[in-house]
Formats: C-alpha cells, sequence, structure tokens
C-alpha cells in the first residue's frame, strides 16, 4: 500500500490522520500484526486536560479502571481503552496498590474529620472522605485500624447499632415547664392545655375548655396555676403559637427584678412542638391511657346520633372529662436518657432534697399576680354563660348529681339532652 513505509511495514505518521477519518475507530487493525487501534484512537482524544481531569476525578472517587472506561464512553463519548487509561492514570502518579500516603497526612486529616460530623462516619466513609475531599491514597484497612485508634468510642457506639439520643438535664423542680394545648378532643368540643414540670414530671395544669386558642384563656390558667404553688418557674417553653404570647409576656415580666442567669427575657424559650419533648410526650401517655377512651365513648354518642358537633352538643360534653390526679401519683421508672431521677411526680416536686437537687423557682406574691387582667378571667365551664345558666337550672329542678364517672357521665348527658331537646 502506499501508505505503509517500506522499511518496518507500519503506518507512517503523516498518514495516520487520513485513518482517524477514514475508518471507524473500532475497526482499525494494524495492517502488519493485526493489533487493534483503538487505544491509539483513546490516547489522541484524551490530551485534553479536561478529559484527563475527569478520570482523576473518577479515580478519587474509588471507581474501577473498567468502570471509568464505560464512564467515559457512556456519560461523555469519549473511547479509551483500559491500557490508555493507566497509562494515563499512571503519568499522574495514580495508582491502586503502590505510592500511599503518609501515616502522618492521613491520621491528621482523620482528626480533622472527627471535629465536625466526621465523628459519625465509619470507615468505610471516611476512606472515601480522605480520597475525595483529601485527594489522599489510603488503604481501607489502615482507616479501619486508625479510627478503631483515634475514636473508639465512636467505633463502640456504631458496633451496639443503636439510636443515640440526647441526654434531656434539669437542676430541679420548677427550672423548666412544658406548656402546650392538645387538639385530638377538639372535634367533640374539647379544647385542653397542660403543663408539666420538666424535673419531676408534675402535671402542674391540665384544663379543659371551649378554646385554647385564646391568649388571654391560656394566661388564665398559667397565673392560676403559680397562685395556686406560690412560685414562679425559672424557665418556661412553649412553642410559637399565638396562643402562647401573652403567658411568655407574663412570665418575663414577673421575672424581669431577679438576678439569675435566665431572669428577664431568657425565662422564657420559644421552640418547635417537636422539641418541646416533655409536654409531647405526655400528651402520648395521656393518649393512650385516657384520651383514647374519650374519643371512641364520643364517637360512638356521635355514631348513635346522640351528638352532631353543635355547639350546644359541645357544651353538654365538656364536663365529661376526668382528672389527672392519679399521675401525679403515678411511680415514673428511671430513664438512661435523662438526668432527671425516677419516682413519684409529687414527691419529686415537693420534696426534691431527698433526690439531691433543690427547688429553683422564685416565690411570687399575689399582689404581682393581681396586677394582671387575666388573674380575673371568668369563664363558664361549658363555655357559654347563658348555656351554663341553663345546665345548672335543670340540673336543679330535676334534682340531678354531677358525674363521677364514664357511665354517670354519659347518663346526665343524654338526660340533659332530653330535657333541652336537642
Amino acid at each position: 500500500m502506499e501508505f505503509m513505509d517500506s522499511l518496518d511495514g507500519q503506518p507512517s505518521s503523516d498518514v495516520l490522520p487520513v485513518l482517524w477519518t477514514t475508518f471507524e475507530p473500532f475497526n482499525v487493525d494494524c495492517f502488519s500484526c493485526g493489533r487493534s487501534l483503538e487505544f491509539l484512537w483513546g490516547m489522541d482524544h484524551t490530551d485534553g486536560p479536561d478529559m484527563l481531569q475527569q478520570c482523576i476525578q473518577y479515580f478519587n472517587e474509588g471507581h474501577s479502571y473498567a468502570v471509568i472506561v464505560d464512564m467515559m464512553s457512556t456519560l461523555h463519548g469519549v473511547h479509551i481503552s483500559l491500557r490508555s487509561l493507566k497509562t494515563k492514570l499512571n503519568e499522574a502518579g495514580l495508582y491502586h496498590r503502590k505510592d500511599y500516603s503518609s501515616t502522618n497526612a492521613i491520621t491528621r486529616a482523620i482528626r480533622l474529620e472527627l471535629r465536625g460530623p466526621g465523628q459519625l462516619f465509619g470507615y468505610r466513609t471516611m476512606w472515601q472522605v480522605l480520597k475525595q475531599k483529601y485527594n489522599l491514597r489510603v488503604r481501607r484497612d489502615q482507616v479501619m485500624n486508625l479510627l478503631r485508634e483515634l475514636n473508639h468510642q465512636g467505633c463502640e457506639r456504631r458496633a451496639r447499632r443503636r439510636f443515640i439520643r440526647r441526654t434531656y438535664h434539669s437542676m430541679g423542680p420548677n427550672y423548666m415547664c412544658h406548656a402546650d394545648g392538645y387538639d385530638k378532643l377538639k372535634p367533640f368540643g374539647l379544647a385542653l392545655s397542660g403543663c408539666i414540670d420538666g424535673f419531676s414530671r408534675k402535671v402542674l395544669w391540665l384544663a379543659c375548655g371551649s378554646t385554647n386558642n385564646d391568649p388571654s384563656v391560656i394566661a388564665h390558667y398559667f397565673l392560676s396555676c403559680v397562685r395556686n404553688l406560690g412560685v414562679i418557674p425559672m424557665r418556661l417553653r412553649t412553642d410559637c403559637g399565638t396562643e402562647n404570647g401573652t403567658m411568655a409576656a407574663i412570665q418575663c415580666t414577673l421575672r424581669h427584678h431577679h438576678n439569675d442567669h435566665y431572669s428577664g427575657a431568657s425565662s422564657h424559650m420559644y421552640g418547635s412542638s417537636t422539641n418541646n419533648q416533655r409536654i409531647e410526650s405526655w400528651w402520648s401517655i395521656f393518649r393512650k391511657g385516657r384520651a383514647q377512651f374519650w374519643m371512641e365513648l364520643f364517637a360512638d354518642l356521635k355514631d348513635a346520633g346522640y351528638f352532631n358537633g353543635s355547639h350546644e352538643h359541645q357544651c353538654l360534653l365538656r364536663f365529661c372529662f376526668g382528672d389527672v390526679r392519679l399521675w401525679n401519683s403515678h411511680r415514673i421508672r428511671p430513664s438512661r436518657t435523662a438526668s432527671c431521677p425516677g419516682g413519684v411526680p409529687n414527691e419529686l416536686y415537693y420534696l426534691p432534697h431527698r433526690f439531691g437537687s433543690r427547688d429553683c423557682g422564685f416565690k411570687i406574691e399575689l399582689a404581682e399576680l393581681n396586677a394582671f387582667p387575666e388573674a380575673r378571667l371568668t369563664r363558664a365551664p361549658c363555655g357559654d354563660t347563658n348555656m351554663q345558666e341553663y345546665l345548672d337550672l335543670a340540673m336543679e329542678s330535676n334534682h340531678l348529681q354531677k358525674p363521677e364517672y364514664w357511665q354517670s357521665a354519659t347518663e346526665l348527658y343524654l338526660k340533659l339532652k332530653e330535657i333541652a331537646q336537642l
């Protein structure tokens, strides 16, 4: 052939460009030895710095040589042979099984990662981070051994395969009180508001009314609780609902003249409902132990046609709710996720010295409480003054008694419904 060199039978250099424009790359073979010229095609088209950097990036990500060849062909349209890829990477000083980074450099990088979220990494993730972020060449078993030495506690936690919860801390009763509303019974006209002490888990108030969205009503519950206890908590935590604004202002006002670290505006804390753990946890217990029964009972009344969701029917149901005195006598077992001791809530609240703690509340004078108009707020138990007067008169004229159990409460509801012709 005219383009073959007569001396050694190899293609001359001035004819090679013609090969690339004339023949398909996968079908070109050497005319002398029959070897595929695909590797020459790959080398010719990967001489650019961009393609080489892409290969290096895939190499640092931990991909095998065969996968890099496939990714270059599929994602970038660049056909490169396995031998050409290895040659290019070797020229760049990249090898899979030699020229490893020094132990000191690897140790410094691991220590740097352990200061942040890297303390949660296992050795496989840390191995990838060292290669991609720090461009280090390191064996995976070496990373495993170094992590076991530098982060022994983290390795033990991951080996247990258990979720690590944060520990709840409280200095004593009235250190942190958690307030929130409960809306699961609202379809039946029962709006609940509650507050729990974080240390003793004593329910400070659990009030049932026609609403738990009125700021003046929530403030009235708070002032009534403070008046009964004679102390104001060091800190109060609520969610970001507008109904808590007045209560938060009263808390900060009553604490403004104190000299502790949490005095004034720092005595109240806003946060999400999911982080208000003490009261949210208690609502879960309350649902299982009390609210679920009332929800099913009221649903049965609704299915039987004795409740239609009207204002009058909701007023009739509001007196059927039970108290929570049993909870404050309930014994709480110790928890590994809280620094607070276990025991009976009333004992933990009133006798903190028996548990190595102290009362963190501040004494409050009644004159300070009476300065707020919410302290004199009065509302009818059923939420409607006219309806309340009518129900009281109906009970008196028919010689009916206040219910003590759910059976008598249900009977009274049906009786008053019949008398009122609702």
